[in-house]
């Protein structure tokens, strides 16, 4: 009874969280859901009393209210609330696969039915017995049918449960691994795809390439301009590295105003060459900001790090190298691509 009402609850709040985070435009991310979740799932009163009287007041989700929730009313528990919703999905998971193994069932109780009076048939049965298994399969045969036609709805249903909850489920998993200010893969999904790459090159020799990047004199915008400029430019340069990078490879917010590109499949030649072009590109624009766009910002410019893996490499000594390049930039004046 525990698992059918944990069932019952989890599958309830999995098609309410986003669908109201989505009306009130609150972004879908780790945080954000774990309020969500207990704010329906109503094991928190004090949570709900003061989403409740936000929403009467007509107060805006902003990112600092999000915030401010968050550290209020969750952070402390957000690891409890992690796992129950990774365990209530599994139980739902569960439960799904079990109803279509009773599906099943059916089928394969048909099949052996049909290879008993196939038996009895062989058996010269006297016109009464025939009767009798001819009026025994008629039935088995309605019977089928009938399920089957249940078996048919419960399958699309059953069909539809899994699309919404695997959606939800990939949505969800995207927002983990993406930068909510820059769009990016965030350090998390990079750690995860230099981990992949450090496996591929131990097992097949498979080259790769690392830049670690970062904004020349980001701090003097923030304190000269404020913050909110500071994320305009963050902004920009994440868009310039998109734009300039393709296919496989991988571009990420490492932190603050670092970022790191990872370059399958590049030799230093190749990496490097790429190291450039992201570089003359976020140099190329001047930013403007106001209304009439007069206040100048100048030009944005980077400092670049290359690193390609060695032998005895993994992914923190190849990040390590890099970053040593990097710092070479930036004594040698910034705005430039150092590698070794």
């Amino acid at each position: 009874m525990h698992n059918n009402q944990n069932l019952e609850q989890t599958s309830h709040i999995l098609h309410l969280v986003l669908p109201k985070m989505s009306e009130l435009a609150i972004p879908v991310t780790p945080e954000n859901y774990a309020i969500w979740f207990d704010y329906f799932a109503e094991t928190n009163l004090n949570l709900k009393r003061a989403i409740d009287g936000l929403i009467a007041n007509d107060v805006k989700f902003t990112p600092e209210v999000n915030l401010g929730l968050y550290n209020r009313f969750i952070e402390e528990r957000s690891p409890e609330i992690i796992e129950n919703v990774q365990i209530e999905t599994q139980i739902l998971i569960n439960s799904l696969v079990h109803k279509i193994e009773l599906l099943g069932e059916g089928t394969a109780n048909f099949s052996g039915n049909l290879s008993e009076f196939n038996q009895k048939l062989q058996s010269n049965p006297n016109s009464d017995e025939l009767t009798l298994l001819v009026m025994s399969i008629a039935a088995e045969v309605e019977q089928v049918i009938a399920s089957n036609r249940h078996m048919s709805e419960s399958l699309v249903s059953l069909s539809d449960e899994i699309a919404n909850l695997k959606s939800e489920m990939d949505n969800l998993s995207k927002v983990a691994m993406t930068d909510e200010l820059t769009s990016l893969n965030n350090r998390r999904a990079y750690e995860l795809f230099a981990a992949e790459q450090m496996t591929k090159f131990t097992d097949t020799q498979t080259v790769c390439s690392l830049l670690m990047i970062d904004i020349d004199n980001f701090k003097q915008f923030n304190e000269t301009f404020g913050h909110l400029i500071g994320d305009k430019v963050l902004a920009y340069v994440a868009l310039a590295m998109k734009h300039t990078v393709k296919g496989d490879d991988l571009v990420a917010r490492y932190g603050g105003e670092e970022f790191v590109v990872m370059l399958p499949n590049a030799k230093l030649t190749d990496a490097v060459n790429v190291a450039e072009k992201i570089r003359e590109r976020i140099s190329l624009k001047q930013l403007s900001i106001g209304k009439e766009k007069k206040q100048n910002l100048g030009h944005i410019t980077v400092s670049i790090g290359v690193a390609t893996i060695q032998t005895g490499d993994d992914a923190d000594t190849l990040l390590a190298r890099a970053d040593e390049q990097l710092y070479i930039a930036k004594r040698a004046g910034r705005n430039c691509v150092k590698y070794a």
